[in-house]
């Protein structure tokens, strides 16, 4: 076996961070360009910022399209933008690509889009050589006053970070719905696998609701969606880009039972799993009451996990009520299923 060969998922961190720093160039009008943890480019537009985000869907094929427009959706809304246009290019497997195929997945990206209030822009389709299932790359483009626009670089010393929502939201819809037979054939009821399933729509893989709410509610200094590499990894990332510390209390945060549990039937850490659905905000703890009474109000689930400490500070981590290594997965857990 070839040592240099990476598994599925995303590139190493450190990996991917020398590359950015290599191959960049600086644009005055780029506000916000390709930096780790930075959900998305930000182009100075004049009167408005243009905010733009690519991420294609790999693992998923059922209702690929739905997370294709969500996922994008949510890099947007995170730095206080509206998302507005979407553009997709979907390649379909050759030998396996059908009329009703096609069919479905824009169906899905045109339901997500209109939930949304999303244009569907344009974008390529064409039947590829080599996949063994669809692939869909979205775009999204989105709109923001400059005034208002959030950074996941700007968390301040001090600042509580809370976490809205709850996790592995799309990490559980995911292995639910592709797993569906193999976990049947485990014993699994079939009434969990079908709320796990579920999750995908309730409490469902989108933030921008959640972002808006709490962009509204208080003065809020960061936020971000952790999405590969799971909560844990979306953290880290976030002080990675505003260079601060980061004292978390795993213990607090909220796993539903049906991803305890189809994360244990695989051996897989929840705190790893791709984690869209839940909502990173970093605010001063002046403004916490009242981004919490604002998500209590909405029906919205939100807790403070933790802090930010010194500038350059290290990750420190409490889990199962001891302090313990901050958790690390240079790879998302899902790929150990599907990678």
């Amino acid at each position: 076996m070839n040592p240099d060969l990476l598994p599925a998922g995303k590139l190493p961190n450190l990996l991917l961070d020398q590359l950015l720093r290599r191959f960049t160039v600086a644009d005055p009008r780029l506000l916000v360009g390709p930096q780790m943890g930075v959900d998305a480019a930000v182009i100075d537009m004049g009167a408005t910022c243009l905010v733009a985000k690519t991420d294609p869907i790999t693992f998923a094929t059922d209702a690929i399209g739905w997370y294709a427009v969500n996922v994008n959706a949510n890099d947007i809304a995170v730095m206080g933008a509206t998302p507005r246009w979407f553009m997709a290019t979907v390649l379909l497997p050759a030998g396996r690509a059908t009329p009703a195929l096609a069919e479905a997945i824009y169906g899905q990206i045109a339901d997500a889009c209109a939930a949304l209030g999303v244009a569907l822009a344009g974008g390529h389709t064409e039947i590829t050589v080599g996949l063994d299932r669809p692939i869909v790359s979205g775009t999204m483009l989105g709109e923001v006053a400059p005034e208002r626009l959030l950074r996941s670089s700007n968390v301040q010393p001090g600042d509580h970070l809370a976490l809205l929502g709850r996790v592995p939201i799309e990490g559980t819809a995911l292995i639910a719905r592709e797993k569906e037979a193999e976990l049947l054939a485990r014993g699994f009821d079939s009434s969990l696998i079908r709320r796990a399933q579920g999750f995908l729509h309730d409490p469902g893989i989108s933030v921008v609701r959640a972002a808006q709410l709490a962009a509204g509610a208080a003065a809020i200094h960061a936020m971000h969606d952790p999405t590969e590499g799971g909560l844990a990894t979306g953290i880290w990332e976030m002080a990675r880009a505003s260079g601060v510390g980061m004292a978390i209390d795993f213990d607090v945060v909220d796993v539903p039972p049906e991803s305890q549990a189809l994360c244990a039937a695989y051996g897989l850490d929840p705190l790893g799993l791709i984690a869209s659905g839940a909502l990173l905000a970093a605010l001063p703890p002046d403004q916490t009451d009242r981004l919490l009474r604002a998500c209590q109000a909405a029906g919205l689930p939100a807790q403070v996990i933790g802090h930010a400490t010194a500038p350059g500070g290290a990750l420190s981590a409490r889990r199962g009520g001891q302090l313990v290594p901050y958790p690390q997965f240079a790879f998302d857990e899902i790929t150990r299923i599907f990678g």
